[in-house]
């Protein structure tokens, strides 16, 4: 995988994050469509890419601190596995425009990198499954295609089984 170049127009922080970490990823962009609100679908269709290899970005409420759960686009997430993994009693989905303000994205585009706070990160287990997963580049209709080893790295983020199967 060639290391894109995240300068000029479609740059995010997602994407200088990546590029000031040196690590390679690939950048895929789709026309969005307003009016879709299955975000990861359309991108696994507008890239026909499998959805397993399609992660999206969830923020959770820890019991008062925000966390992130990256899925496959295609799955659930199992609330009481995602608590587990980060070592509290149990999570619910952030307000979005909370979600939104801590991370520096919108909805539909939160990406698991370049966020504005960092935040506890915590992968499916299934990336690992594959040579290279997609999550968003921070905004709808831009994906990275990245390495998941790299990924994890670069979120300081833990793979853990966090969907049903």
């Amino acid at each position: 995988m060639a290391k894109s170049n995240a300068s000029g127009t479609g740059g995010t922080p997602a994407t200088a994050s990546l590029t000031a970490s040196d690590v390679p990823f690939t950048l895929h962009r789709y026309e969005h469509d307003s009016t879709v609100t299955d975000f990861g679908a359309e991108a696994a269709r507008k890239l026909d890419v499998a959805a397993e290899r399609i992660f999206k970005t969830l923020v959770v409420d820890a019991g008062g601190q925000l966390a992130v759960a990256v899925i496959p686009v295609n799955s659930r997430m199992q609330l009481s596995a995602v608590a587990s993994a980060l070592g509290v009693k149990r999570v619910r989905l952030a307000d979005p425009a909370v979600a939104q303000r801590k991370t520096g994205y919108v909805v539909g585009g939160i990406s698991p990198l370049g966020q504005k706070s960092p935040l506890p990160t915590v992968i499916d287990e299934s990336c690992l499954e594959h040579p290279t997963v997609f999550v968003s580049g921070g905004r709808r209709g831009l994906d990275i295609e990245i390495d998941p080893a790299a990924l994890l790295a670069l979120t300081r983020g833990k793979a853990a089984q966090l969907t049903s199967s």
